[in-house]
Formats: structure tokens, sequence, C-alpha cells
């Protein structure tokens, strides 16, 4: 190995295990953060969403679990996945206070470990913003659902306006670093329709939060 690929490598391994630390913090200071904004409206957007769930449901990248306690009893089976282990062990908490029965995987959204068609319901809600390859993800999700399925989400979104678009634009790294990968202005929308989906979603202003991320799809999506 040459010094030039040593010291590479070296500072690949220094932003990775930097990366970990800070997942392992937001583990711990995601449900403070977004307090607010679930007061004011987001909580109220979750339940309504995951009301529509049926079937086999799985939520990718489920985090702490604000969804868990808004699923309607009817489903089939409930599955979470969730890559972050910080995350896991809030959710594992947060299901057993609910008391409610469910299984949690140890999963990226790219990997989803499930057959081919054997999925009723996807929800993703806040997700697609923070995965590294969200046409990837899309299409995971589009391979495990039945015909038939759908994919409920709750997505911030690039902004229409012009100004706050370029605000997001010129914000977009140090918002990154801060809030583990995400990126404030991604087209959600339109990679959903170029992965095959058909969308129907509202636009809603995530209230409580920075401006940059508060633009909203809500919405179903559909193979």
């Amino acid at each position: 190995m040459t010094e030039t690929a040593r010291d590479e490598s070296s500072t690949d391994q220094r932003h990775t295990s930097t990366y970990a630390v800070w997942l392992r913090v937001m583990a711990l200071v995601y449900d403070p953060f977004v307090w607010l904004g679930e007061l004011v409206g987001m909580r109220r957007r979750r339940r309504a969403l995951v009301a529509d769930a049926f079937g086999r449901v799985v939520e990718v990248g489920a985090g702490t679990g604000l969804n868990v306690r808004h699923y309607p009893d009817s489903i089939d089976e409930l599955v979470f996945t969730e890559p972050e282990p910080g995350m896991r062990r809030k959710l594992a908490r947060r299901l057993e206070r609910v008391g409610r029965t469910a299984n949690i995987v140890d999963a990226s959204a790219l990997h989803l470990p499930f057959a081919d068609a054997s999925v009723d319901t996807v929800v993703s809600t806040l997700v697609l913003c923070t995965v590294p390859d969200p046409e990837g993800a899309l299409r995971e999700i589009h391979r495990v659902l039945r015909p038939g399925g759908q994919l409920l989400f709750i997505e911030h979104i690039r902004a229409s306006s012009r100004f706050l678009a370029a605000y997001q634009d010129m914000m977009l790294r140090p918002w990154r670093g801060f809030a583990g990968g995400c990126v404030c202005n991604r087209p959600t929308l339109d990679l959903m329709h170029s992965c095959g989906f058909t969308v129907r979603a509202d636009a809603a202003v995530w209230h409580g939060m920075p401006a940059i991320v508060h633009p909203l799809a809500i919405g179903r999506a559909t193979a």
C-alpha cells in the first residue's frame, strides 16, 4: 500500500468511527430534538398515516419507535427494521412500555431480509432523507411489496420555493454532518416516480423544526 493509500484509508476509518459515535449520540438526543415538532403536528400525522396500514407491515428505519403506539390492532404482523444499535434499544423499550408485540430486525432499507412480494405495507417516516442510496432503498421496498401493496410515507423534501431550496443547498453539508447524514434537499417524490411507484401525496409543513426541513410530503405510493 502506498503512503497516499494508507493516509486515505486512515482518514476513512476516522470518518467511519466518528460517524458511528455520532449515530450513538443521535439515538440519545433524537426524541428531545424532535419533541416540539411532534407536539405541534407530527404525532397527529403519524397516527393518521399508519391507520391505513394493513396485512404484514414493515416499517423501515424505525428509529426510536415514534410510530409504535399508533399502529392499528387489525394488522396481521408488525416488523421494524433499524440498523443502529442505540435506536434499536430505545425501540425495544418503547415496545415494552406500550405493550405491543412486534419483531425488530437489524437491517438497512437497502437490504431488506424479506422475500419478493411478501409485504402488504411498508412504512417510511423521515427515513429516505438519510439513506445513502434512496433509489436503492425504494427498489428494495418495491421488491418486497405484494401486488396491491403500499408504501405509506412522511418525508421532508426539497422545497418548491426557490429561496428555501437555495437555503437548503447552502446548508446541506453542515446539516448533514449535524443530523446523522440527513439530506435536507432530496427530491424524494421524483425518486419514487423514477423507481416505478404511483404516488399520491399532500404537502405539509414540519412546524417546530428548522426551516430547511419544513417542506413535507405525506402520502401513499403503490407499485
